[in-house]
């Protein structure tokens, strides 16, 4: 999966942003990797919950079969609890670095 090698990338690219050195490079090429792979799972999470509400419309119409609507919507919710999890991570962790002393 690409996640561990996503994470990897960015604790690289922020080790190097750490350093003096890289301060006065340009950004490292990893983090627009890293940028491209959290813009394509925001994607595919509106796409996810998006086949959720087109097959709860489609049950209500009588035109869908039960079974996908319920797996169609439960993959919504998931994705959705995942979403607003990393959205407190997130969060959290900004106001972590916010309460550090400088």
């Amino acid at each position: 999966m690409a996640i561990p090698a996503a994470a990897a990338a960015a604790y690289r690219a922020a080790a190097q942003m750490a350093t003096p050195a890289a301060s006065a490079a340009a950004p490292p090429a990893n983090m627009q990797g890293f940028s491209d792979f959290l813009s394509g799972a925001i994607k595919d999470s509106i796409g996810t919950i998006r086949q959720g509400e087109q097959a709860a419309t489609q049950q209500v119409q009588g035109k869908a079969n039960l079974v996908d609507v319920v797996q169609s919507v439960n993959a919504a919710e998931l994705t959705l609890d995942t979403v607003v999890a990393v959205r407190d991570k997130v969060v959290a962790a900004y106001q972590s670095i916010m309460n550090m002393p400088i």
